[in-house]
């Protein structure tokens, strides 16, 4: 059993950068492969990012690569998501998963735990 907790959302203006946290609950996250996941409104959930359980391992949506950065911290059971050069399009509510997959996986179907998600609003 594994609870999640986003943090770090908040309103920015295009071209501002923010950084979203993920605080994971149980003695066995370091053995998880976590991902981001996002839903804008009137939209369907979709995939952002996802890593490994050793972190050296990672993928990413293509209108999210080269501007997010996803990490782990399995000391602390945290999971990160560096996100810069927001834009509008990026408004969303984002959601913190946990997989029992070993290799990186990206559907929403291959993830077991899901956090309550954190509100990102990106304005023009």
């Amino acid at each position: 059993q594994v609870q999640l907790v986003e943090s770090g959302g908040r309103l920015v203006q295009a071209g501002d950068s923010l950084r979203l946290s993920c605080a994971a609950s149980g003695r066995t996250f370091s053995s998880y492969t976590m991902g981001w996941f996002r839903q804008a409104p009137g939209k369907e959930r979709e995939f952002v990012a996802a890593i490994n359980w050793s972190g050296f391992s990672t993928h990413y949506a293509d209108s999210v690569k080269g501007r997010f950065t996803i990490s782990r911290d399995n000391r602390e059971n945290t999971l990160y998501l560096q996100m810069n050069s927001l834009k509008p399009e990026d408004t969303a509510v984002y959601y913190c998963a946990a997989s029992r997959a070993i290799v990186v996986v990206t559907a929403t179907r291959q993830f077991d735990y899901w956090g309550q998600g954190t509100q990102v609003t990106v304005s023009s």
